[in-house]
């Protein structure tokens, strides 16, 4: 391993480092006083929670430390402050053209009450130098990639392929602050859901008129599909799976498609076998089916 040469080694890095590492965190160099990575090598092949190689890399010259999130097993919400630029949209939040102020955690708690969830803040977090605020969270078995306002305005999100400057590091003569020293919760399932790496949704064809032997063969299609993959869908998607097949069947519902009570008893018993709560289960499928309503297939 090869880096770029900067200044004296510093005790204090070194230990934060190794603390890192200990937690089983693959860390690498970043720059002194900077964000990009100090080796001229693959920092993401490099990375490594081996407390031997952390000591000869920051025994050497007072780099900052990265966090490889993949190898980790973390996704880190990265909750900034705003500067005051124009915001775009995101997850419902913020309109196109809105001017955004204040702080990320003002965008996530608005984002948990559109949802119904409490704001995530028993976690491992950090405070960075610009005034913004790391949460670190245990990756859930999904695949989540690293992500830009996809969650709404000054909120990015570091998973596989991405890193985060920890702890113990500076920037501008400012140090990233341990918040809470705790060990990282999973990262919430309406969350999770929310970041899934998903393939984007088949292009559906319009169904066939109501009042055909074509329609009714074609909702029960439907009808079955959904609910199959509301049965078959996994921790941390289960909510979010039973949403979007309750809000494309309230769309059938609302065309003459499909009897609403049949809808509403199917989807409740794939919900049951996917491990979902009945009240919690009930919830969604209203709350899906009546947006589905509110655009009926045409």
């Amino acid at each position: 391993m090869t880096a770029v040469d900067a200044a004296p080694a510093d005790g204090g890095m070194l230990r934060s480092a190794i603390a890192l590492a200990a937690r089983g965190w693959h860390v690498f160099p970043c720059a002194p006083g900077g964000k990009r990575p100090a080796l001229r090598e693959n920092w993401q092949q490099l990375a490594t929670a081996d407390t031997e190689r952390v000591r000869s890399w920051w025994s050497r010259l007072p780099y900052n430390i990265g966090v490889a999130c993949g190898p980790s097993g973390l996704v880190v919400v990265d909750l900034d402050v705003s500067r005051g630029a124009a915001g775009g949209t995101g997850a419902g939040t913020a309109g196109a053209g809105e001017r955004i102020t204040g702080h990320g955690t003002d965008v996530l708690a608005a984002l948990c009450r559109a949802h119904g969830e409490p704001y995530p803040a028993a976690t491992y977090a950090v405070a960075t130098p610009s005034g913004g605020h790391h949460l670190y969270f245990a990756a859930p078995v999904a695949r989540v990639r690293n992500s830009t306002r996809r969650l709404g305005p000054l909120i990015d999100v570091r998973a596989d392929g991405g890193y985060v400057v920890a702890a113990g590091s500076r920037i501008g003569g400012r140090a990233y602050v341990v918040m809470d020293e705790i060990a990282p919760v999973p990262l919430p399932a309406w969350l999770a859901g929310l970041l899934e790496d998903r393939p984007p949704p088949a292009v559906q064809r319009p169904p066939p008129a109501p009042d055909s032997p074509q329609g009714t063969a074609y909702a029960m299609a439907a009808l079955r599909d959904e609910t199959r993959r509301v049965a078959d869908a996994q921790p941390g998607t289960r909510n979010t799976t039973l949403n979007r097949a309750a809000f494309s069947l309230g769309q059938l519902v609302a065309a003459g498609l499909l009897p609403p009570l049949a809808v509403v008893t199917a989807l409740a018993s794939a919900a049951g076998h996917a491990g979902l709560p009945e009240d919690e289960a009930l919830r969604t499928i209203r709350s899906g089916m009546a947006a589905g309503a509110r655009k009926p297939r045409a």
